[in-house]
């Protein structure tokens, strides 16, 4: 009889007998399954299907007509012999020579005599034998005819099993079959039938997943027939491929730079490095060793790319030029796509660029929330990529020369993962920096070589001789990290610290408006700062009527708030309906599809906002387009008062744009008094104007003595936050009012604090 062996690889299953190390079979039993361990299952299945038997489910036992064949056939007779058994044997099964009768026999005999040690009785062992016979005859003739030789049949059983069940599997083990019981059911009722594990091992691995419900052969099968037609996507494979990482030393920079035919000597792999450096090494010195890496690789004559920041997304001339099909089914069409990869130059290559992407789409099409229309969008722009960046890289591309590609900031997008993937597997030595810590590269991949430094540095650009070189000195970093330690998280912030701000409306007495008017937005209830962003509390407020009549009083209250950064108006309207604004006529092509068209904005020649810093300008396009989304103008995407929002934003006064300009977010918020002591209702682009500097961090206050309606009626919710002070009172003129220059001295408040504590001195 053959002896239970243990395997040291699952591919030892498929070693011939004078190729293992120990001469024997295997019988495992498998609970669970992770990568390596499925992919095994399939490839068993398939040799099991061509050399041996399949099963699924216990072992039916024989019908009628299949006992009163046997009965015909051999008769009644039964002894527990092993002699008896072989004679048995070689009249039943014909077609087993000398060698196979015997070692079928023995091992027939040892399982018979082991159940009749468990307690079996003499009539039970005899059925036993015939029901032994029967799938002998009926279900395993096929593994049974090809036992004793080189090639050992297989055996794969799917399903929980009983005693019977696994006594034949153990003759057909201990006759010369390699089994492999795969049990979904898990193992409690094995381990009921064989407690000591002596006739069969158990599986160990790290990592295994239960099998999933309904886990069946034909599961298998289906995963077979897909893994096959995988395989032909391919086409005809390359004869080279990648070493990838395996030959670094660990310093990157110099890695890189080393010749390729000086990287390893085995003729049909190309030695590229994937790698990602995160931080710095040394912030004084990095920019210099990035100018110094950069020229040591363009004269060494390899082809080079250089993204930052992002990968520029496929134009429509770049996409409209793969031509995509209608696809049914993702293999076709990765298919598809993968055979618009072209590059006559080199047949070589292509076959390797068509292998990586396959690899690429394969492996994402895997991911349990991946679509079929998802994952072509994803094919097309990395194709698109691919074309853009193929002959800087590749142009007259022979072994084993391997290009450069650098990629300064990581990828931020799964689109940008993928190419990176596929590049990883192309002769290209792929160079991921993020040399800002605060800055995170989605990419992970089990080949990536990683290094990590403490330091920190935010560049937006690689230096070259094009770039604009700039290498900050010594007392410029240390600058830069006082201000760090100063402004980060300490309540203290420099002017102009951030760039980006959202407005939180405060809800308030009528008092405090006098009391938070010249606070700094910092020191205001509910502000706070978060990454890049600051919080600013802002007043947005409507005072209706005149305390206690008295006009005199009400006009003083109003002059008391005016400050240096005050934007007044006192004419109603401030902005008629009637009066012509340039930009209406192109607002159509400035907004389209949901979505501001920042660059055609930009370009347009009655553009006003162009001499502003580009943050700022950002910043007002942001918040426009969010006043659009919030639809908090009446008719906003109901009868076009989006397009009118657009043109009245983009025709701000001059002094409002340069209030916005100079408004440092952490200080004191820029102001906007409306007066409205008449009958006249104001427009709804007046009603605009004030809700989108509410939005960009204004403090807005109506004064309104008469009580009516007014910027609230062109609003679809209420956000002002409304005051009622006194009497409504009806003809007043507003007087003249003048903005100060400089800042008002500080009044002299009897009731504060300071004063309180003075009288006690």
């Amino acid at each position: 009889m053959f002896e239970h062996k243990k395997i040291q690889d699952l591919n030892d299953y498929f070693l011939q007998l004078d190729k293992r190390s120990q001469k024997g079979v295997f019988f495992y039993r498998v609970y669970g399954y992770n990568d390596d361990v499925y992919n095994f299952i399939l490839k068993y299945f398939q040799v099991a299907h061509k050399n041996g038997v399949i099963l699924e489910g216990k072992i039916p036992n024989p019908d009628g007509r299949n006992l009163s064949f046997f009965a015909e056939m051999m008769g009644n007779l039964f002894k527990l012999d092993k002699f008896f058994i072989g004679q048995s044997l070689n009249r039943w099964l014909p077609r087993l020579n000398n060698q196979q009768c015997t070692a079928l026999a023995e091992s027939l005999y040892g399982a018979l005599l082991a159940l009749k040690n468990l307690g079996k009785n003499d009539d039970i062992i005899r059925n036993t034998y015939v029901k032994f016979m029967c799938w002998l005859y009926y279900r395993f003739e096929g593994a049974v005819s090809r036992i004793c030789g080189n090639d050992i049949p297989k055996v794969l059983y799917l399903g929980d099993m009983g005693i019977y069940d696994l006594y034949m599997l153990s003759v057909l083990s201990n006759a010369g079959c390699d089994i492999l019981a795969l049990m979904p059911c898990g193992a409690e009722g094995y381990d009921n039938l064989d407690p000591r594990s002596m006739l069969s091992d158990k599986l160990e691995m790290s990592d295994l997943k239960e099998f999933h419900k309904g886990f069946s052969l034909q599961n298998i099968q289906i995963a077979i027939n897909e893994k096959a037609e995988r395989e032909l996507i391919y086409g005809t494979k390359p004869n080279i491929q990648n070493c990838t990482n395996a030959w670094l030393s660990g310093e990157i920079f110099e890695d890189i730079k080393k010749a390729p035919v000086t990287r390893g000597d085995d003729p049909k792999l190309f030695y590229n490095a994937f790698c990602r450096m995160y931080g710095v090494e040394d912030k004084i010195t990095f920019q210099n060793d990035l100018y110094k890496f950069y020229l040591d690789i363009k004269n060494s004559g390899r082809g080079f790319c250089i993204v930052e920041n992002d990968i520029p997304l496929p134009t429509p001339q770049e996409a409209a030029m793969l031509n995509r099909g209608n696809y049914v089914k993702t293999n076709q069409m990765i298919a598809d796509l993968a055979r618009k990869i072209v590059f006559p130059q080199n047949a070589e290559l292509q076959k390797l660029m068509v292998k990586a992407f396959v690899d690429v789409m394969l492996e994402e099409a895997d991911k349990p929330d991946m679509n079929l229309n998802k994952l072509t969008n994803r094919g097309i722009y990395i194709l698109c990529w691919l074309y853009r960046y193929m002959r800087p890289l590749f142009n007259n591309w022979s072994m084993p020369f391997v290009s450069v590609f650098i990629f300064l900031g990581g990828c931020h997008t799964e689109f940008e993962v993928m190419f990176c993937k596929m590049l990883s597997k192309l002769p290209c030595d792929l160079l991921i920096l993020v040399p800002n810590l605060n800055t995170k590269c989605i990419l992970e991949d089990d080949v990536l070589f990683e290094m990590q430094y403490q330091q920190s540095l935010n560049i937006s650009a690689f230096p070259t001789e094009s770039s604009g070189l700039q290498i900050a000195t010594v007392a410029y970093h240390a600058e830069r990290e006082l201000d760090e330690a100063l402004y980060s998280d300490t309540g203290i912030y420099r002017n102009y610290q951030y760039n980006k701000a959202n407005t939180v409306t405060l809800k308030t007495m009528y008092e405090e408006i006098e009391i938070l008017w010249e606070q700094e937005a910092k020191f205001r209830p509910n502000f706070s700062t978060y990454e890049d962003t600051v919080n600013i509390p802002v007043i947005f407020a409507k005072v209706s009527g005149v305390k206690d009549g008295n006009v005199n009083k009400y006009w003083q209250t109003v002059r008391e708030l005016l400050t240096e950064d005050t934007f007044l108006i006192t004419n109603v309207p401030y902005i008629s309906s009637n009066v012509t604004n340039p930009l209406k006529y192109n607002s159509a092509n400035y907004f389209r599809n949901g979505k501001l068209q920042r660059n055609v904005i930009m370009h347009d020649r009655y553009y006003r906002y162009g001499m502003l810093r580009e943050e700022t300008q950002n910043y007002i396009l942001d918040k426009l387009q969010l006043l659009i989304d919030s639809r908090l103008i009446n008719g906003t995407f109901v009868n076009g008062t989006e397009y009118n929002i657009v043109a009245t934003v983009l025709n701000l006064q001059t002094e409002l744009i340069r209030l916005i300009q100079k408004f440092d977010f952490t200080k004191t918020n820029p102001k906007f008094i409306y007066v409205n002591p008449s009958e006249f209702p104001i427009t709804q682009e007046d009603a605009i104007i004030t809700a989108f500097l509410n939005l960009i961090g204004f403090d807005v206050v109506f004064f309104v003595p008469t009580g009516y309606q007014t910027v609230e009626m062109h609003f679809s919710k209420s956000i002002l936050d409304e005051h009622q002070i006194g009497e409504y009172m009806y003809g007043l003129q507003t007087p003249k009012m003048k903005i100060p220059t400089g800042k008002p001295a500080k009044k002299n408040n009897k009731n504060s604090i300071f004063n309180i504590f003075k009288k006690g001195k």
